[in-house]
């Protein structure tokens, strides 16, 4: 069976989805233009000013002047936006009228522009191209011909701003659901529209991209990424951990006198580091989602840090004393002169190593926020570090003070 056409360029735009931008761009630059052209038009247009930043000049001139004209000069003002905008989210308005146009006008200036192109709202704008209202095909359909647009249309519709980021867009039109959005700028000129499933679509790649930042896996690493760049990718967090993880053995090796004379401390030692890593993770995924929805206000960081702190103490209390009465049991068992004093030893290094825990899970996002880092990029290896660190170096520590 022969693919047509439009086969052919849903399939190279789902393998320029599939592709790291790089690689994405090299195959546009051995792909006619016409047809690079048709495959881009159906992606994410954030997705397209990345895949042709990678391009050679020669290349992108070429695909540019091959697209329509509205279409490439779309493509050229999102250039001017940074990396994480809505003004690199924008497509162009096509359906763009002056509020004097009639109904009838409209409709007969609609019906060419529906065949090659998807219509949802028609924007109104001055004679100064300030947006002043939107009409729907509805206003049209239930209107007299006759009737200028300035009376059917929605005045001053929500719009965003191409200065905005996309977690901030997110929270605006949580609540309006509508399927796109127009974008004006300083001065309220109409400059783009943003379709509600490119914002979505963005926001749900960021999403799945937050497990795997949280160890260390960039965002731009996908399936088909080849193995060398991955590698390039991973290796140097795995180093940072490496170095991590020196600490905590550092710590282990510090009381390593201890861990001779109490040779049952060792068993407790990887209980202590699951139950408090895990409470540092619980606060990590809550800090995260409260920074990524909004919910974190610029002074709110004290009481949420404060929270974690005796969440981690009230679950460190519970766990600490059905740990502490294991170690008990284990230390009569072999008849160890200090049961009492270990069963003590390890309820309070449990507690304070979940409360130390809870704090790092909600400072560490918070650090890295401040310093206008990503929330969650690489979280889970400095938070892994502190509870391991906290949760082996008050088990021996306090053995060491309390018992030898």
């Amino acid at each position: 069976m022969i693919a047509t056409p439009a086969a052919e360029r849903s399939a190279l735009a789902a393998q320029m989805k599939a592709l790291p931008p790089e690689e994405a761009a090299a195959l546009l630059e051995r792909t006619q233009p016409h047809d690079a052209v048709d495959a881009l038009m159906t992606l994410n247009p954030a997705f397209v000013q990345t895949i042709l930043a990678q391009m050679e000049a020669g290349a992108r001139r070429l695909v540019a002047s091959s697209a329509p004209a509205e279409v490439a000069e779309q493509w050229k003002r999102n250039t001017q936006y940074p990396k994480g905008t809505i003004g690199q989210l924008m497509e162009p308005p096509l359906a763009v009228f002056r509020p004097a146009m009639t109904v009838g006008e409209a409709t007969e200036a609609l019906r060419p522009l529906v065949r090659t192109a998807l219509v949802t709202y028609l924007y109104v704008v001055d004679e100064k191209g300030a947006l002043v209202g939107l009409a729907t095909m509805r206003d049209l359909l239930f209107n007299e011909r006759d009737t200028p647009l300035s009376e059917v249309m929605l005045k001053n519709p929500f719009t965003l701003s191409p200065e905005l980021i996309h977690k901030d867009a997110m929270k605006a039109t949580l609540n309006r659901h509508f399927p796109q959005y127009p974008v004006v700028d300083g001065q309220g000129h109409l400059i783009g529209l943003v379709r509600g499933a490119s914002l979505f679509e963005l926001e749900a790649f960021e999403i799945t991209a937050q497990a795997g930042s949280m160890v260390g896996v960039e965002k731009e690493e996908r399936i088909a990424t080849p193995i060398g760049q991955s590698f390039r990718f991973r290796n140097p967090w795995l180093l940072v951990n490496l170095v991590t993880a020196f600490a905590a053995g550092g710590v282990v090796a510090l009381f390593q006198g201890t861990l001779d004379e109490l040779v049952i401390l060792a068993a407790f030692l990887p209980v202590l580091a699951g139950q408090s890593g895990n409470t540092g993770c619980q606060a990590l995924a809550v800090t995260v989602r409260g920074i990524t929805l909004g919910d974190i206000k610029p002074k709110g960081g004290k009481g949420l840090v404060t929270k974690e702190a005796l969440l981690g103490l009230a679950n460190g209390a519970v766990t600490g004393v059905l740990c502490g009465i294991a170690m008990y049991m284990l230390a009569v068992s072999q008849s160890s002169a200090h049961a009492i004093m270990l069963g003590v030893v390890v309820t309070l290094a449990m507690i304070g190593s979940c409360a130390i825990s809870g704090v790092s899970g909600a400072l560490v996002p918070l650090a890295l926020k401040k310093m206008k880092f990503d929330p969650a990029t690489a979280s889970s290896i400095f938070v892994t570090t502190a509870t391991d660190v906290a949760s082996m170096g008050l088990l021996l520590g306090l053995a060491a003070l309390m018992i030898r």
